[in-house]
């Protein structure tokens, strides 16, 4: 069994792709919570899941994908459990984010620090059942088998890296924190996938049936165009955007530096 089968851009390439999702997410995310209780709200977190969860999570697993191959067998995917990741996906992640950016009564009662981690938790969620429904889609010439303890691990690395993700991108406003919370929470994708691989075992038989599905590249030639619309659209609106005066008064809190007095 191989995860670089396809040579070591792949993992650079998920890698930057998971980056993308996550920073993009995390940027909407910080307008859900300016937003929460206006029409416009909805739409910003509808946008944050869609480029976490569609993106940073799905996609990048499948183009993780593209680097697993088994001598032996053709490997291909089934269409009903494919779509059911990424609903997945995109689903729990939007939970995860309203827990935490929501103004509810309720859950302001919670201690500082709580919402971040339960909602981290539940986007950590979203990446393992993501992974593990997404490789149950996975059909070879032959059965795959999990090590358990390093599904365990996995999963760890998930929930974790997650959890310090959005409670750094909640707790701050500034771009270089959101960036560093971008590149943990990719670790953090990128880190449960390749130890959820690395617990793979195949047996192949030969005498099984070949595979039926779709063959990986042909699943990610559309997904990769869908994933660059979906970026696409919170980007532009990002940009475009006014800064909220919470923001900017955000930005106050920097004073200006002699050499920005003198000119």
């Amino acid at each position: 069994m191989q995860l670089f089968s396809m040579g070591p851009w792949v993992f650079l390439l998920a890698y930057a792709t998971a980056v993308a999702g996550s920073y993009t997410g995390l940027a909407c995310m910080r307008r859900t919570r300016e937003e929460t209780g206006r029409s416009g709200g909805n739409w910003w977190l509808l946008m944050a899941s869609l480029s976490i969860g569609g993106v940073g999570i799905w996609l990048m697993h499948f183009i993780g994908m593209m680097g697993f191959s088994v001598p032996g067998t053709v490997i291909r995917y089934q269409l009903v459990p494919t779509a059911l990741s990424v609903l997945v996906a995109v689903a729990t992640t939007m939970f995860g984010i309203w827990f935490v950016t929501a103004h509810s009564t309720v859950l302001a009662r919670l201690p500082r620090g709580v919402r971040p981690g339960i909602g981290g938790t539940i986007v950590g969620l979203a990446v393992c059942l993501m992974h593990y429904i997404g490789m149950s889609a996975v059909r070879v010439q032959g059965t795959i088998h999990h090590k358990l303890e390093l599904v365990v691990v996995s999963a760890v690395i998930g929930l974790v890296g997650s959890t310090v993700a959005l409670a750094l991108a909640r707790a701050a406003e500034r771009f270089v924190v959101r960036l560093l919370s971008a590149f943990v929470m990719a670790a953090a994708v990128v880190g449960l996938h390749y130890t959820g691989m690395a617990g793979i075992h195949v047996v192949i038989d030969p005498g099984a049936p070949d595979p039926r599905g779709i063959a990986v590249l042909s699943l990610l030639f559309p997904a990769f165009i869908l994933g660059i619309i979906v970026l696409a659209a919170p980007i532009t609106a990002l940009v475009l955007a006014p800064e909220s005066d919470e923001y900017r008064q955000d930005e106050l809190l920097d004073p200006p530096t002699d050499a920005a007095i003198r000119t």
